[in-house]
């Protein structure tokens, strides 16, 4: 029998020892060692790892089972194991961690059957190798989910379907609908953390970054998280919400259809995410995932059960499994289900680029505006009047999205040669002045506004 040593760095981690093939000895052995560095093989006087599944910032995990098993149960050990050089407080913060898994698996993973369960949580202490000094490692044993995750499925097979990502979402979002009742936050969501097993279920994995919203004096989070995935506010090292784990799942969502990693489809530099030109999927979903994807958590969805709500209304849902000690949640008035698809048709968000671009049209229109009535009217007062009510209505048909990007190159061409020509031709307006007029107004646009964005932005992290 192959036994794989779990001690960092040990030089040669594959063991055989012929004698476990006996069943009897198996599991009768006391214990056995590793023939490299003298680690002990099996943990807790049960579990014997097979192979490494995966090395992550937090530890290793291994596969491994359960000699105590009748069946030899197949099993996840997870050793905590810090990467680089932490200080005692960054250390101390990481144990932590790791144990807040083992106490929300414990909490969570038995009430609910996709959600692995919590099997075991022990110290070890082991001789120390190359060392006299001994060395303290801590394991976590959990249910060995078979399957595949999403991220291994994505690079076999390509970019999903809108169905299929609908499908994940709806069936993540029962799971968070679940794990956010019981006042827990994931915080790591994204495709490789989403298991599918052989029949095709969905579960959600990898607790170690979990937040209960209890927890925390002041409430701040832990700087954890994948990059690309965490919203601004978790990088930030600021609250997170249910929101939280929804932009990360709206993140997984865009990483399916598109088949590309978050940091190509994020502009930095306009801090938008530029994905739907990538994709064919319907308008409902991608208003969805515009909401989701919101930078404030206040302009995202509230909930797991409002996305739900509004993905698919149509079709009837199994209420979460409620736990032992609360009674089952009440069910909310369909009033409220209308109010939360009714919210869902907002218009998607103006990028920054967009934002400057309708300042400069409306500053540009609006110097127009100024040398056409000034040719027109006499009244100063009726001038700015009516050039109030034209530029108004300009600046509401660009919120309302009644003419954008193109039509306003259109519009601001065909007025310029209109007024240009009045002007020059009939009030006899000097060239350059009908020219710089407009300009400069259009550069004072975008000029106010970019300093009423700085201004607000800064307030915002301020406050």
């Amino acid at each position: 029998m192959k036994i794989y040593c779990t001690r960092p760095n040990c030089p040669r981690p594959d063991n055989s020892y012929a004698d476990l093939d006996d069943r009897t000895t198996l599991k009768t052995v006391q214990q056995k060692y590793c023939s490299a560095c003298g680690m002990p093989l099996i943990l807790d006087g049960r579990y014997l790892c097979d192979r490494l599944l995966g090395r992550g910032g937090f530890g290793a995990a291994f596969l491994a089972c359960d000699r105590r098993s009748p069946t030899m149960r197949a099993c996840v050990v997870k050793q905590f194991l810090p990467a680089g050089d932490l200080d005692p407080q960054q250390l101390a913060t990481a144990q932590g961690l790791f144990e807040r898994e083992a106490l929300v698996l414990d909490r969570l993973g038995h009430q609910h059957p996709l959600l692995p369960d919590l099997l075991a949580y022990f110290p070890l202490e082991a001789p120390g190798w190359q060392s006299s000094i001994p060395q303290q490692f801590f394991y976590i044993v959990q249910e060995y989910i078979d399957g595949r995750d999403l991220e291994a499925e994505l690079v076999d097979r390509g970019p999903f379907s809108e169905a299929e990502v609908v499908e994940v979402l709806a069936e993540i979002l029962k799971i968070l609908e679940f794990v956010h009742g019981q006042d827990v936050i994931h915080r790591d969501i994204k495709p490789s953390n989403i298991m599918r097993d052989r029949s095709g279920r969905l579960h959600l994995l990898d607790f170690g970054a979990v937040k209960e919203v209890t927890q925390a004096p002041g409430g701040r989070s832990t700087g954890i998280y994948s990059a690309g995935f965490a919203p601004p506010e978790q990088m930030r090292g600021r609250s997170v919400y249910p929101s939280t784990d929804l932009y990360a799942l709206a993140v997984t969502a865009v990483m399916l259809l598109t088949g590309k990693n978050p940091e190509d489809l994020f502009d930095s530099y306009s801090d938008t995410w530029t994905w739907k030109d990538q994709v064919s999927i319907s308008d409902s979903l991608a208003r969805i995932l515009d909401r989701m994807l919101q930078p404030t958590p206040s302009d995202r969805f509230g909930s797991a059960a409002e996305v739900l709500s509004v993905l698919s209304p149509k079709t009837p849902r199994p209420a979460p499994p409620p736990p032992p000690t609360r009674p089952p949640t009440s069910v909310r008035p369909p009033r409220a289900a209308t109010q939360v698809q009714q919210q869902t048709t907002l218009r998607r968000p103006f990028s920054t680029l967009e934002i400057l671009s309708g300042a400069a049209f409306a500053g540009f229109e609006g110097g127009l505006l100024a040398i056409a009535l000034s040719t027109i009217f006499d009244s100063i007062a009726l001038s700015v009047l009516v050039g109030a009510i034209a530029l108004g209505g300009l600046i509401y048909a660009q919120r309302q999205r009644w003419i954008e990007r193109f039509d306003l190159l259109i519009i601001a061409g065909v007025s310029f040669a209109i007024v240009f020509w009045i002007a020059t031709t009939l009030a006899g307006v000097r060239v350059e002045i009908a020219i710089a007029v407009p300009l400069f107004a259009g550069l004072v646009g975008v000029a106010i506004t970019a300093l009423f964005r700085l201004i607000y932005a800064t307030l915002r992290r301020l406050l």
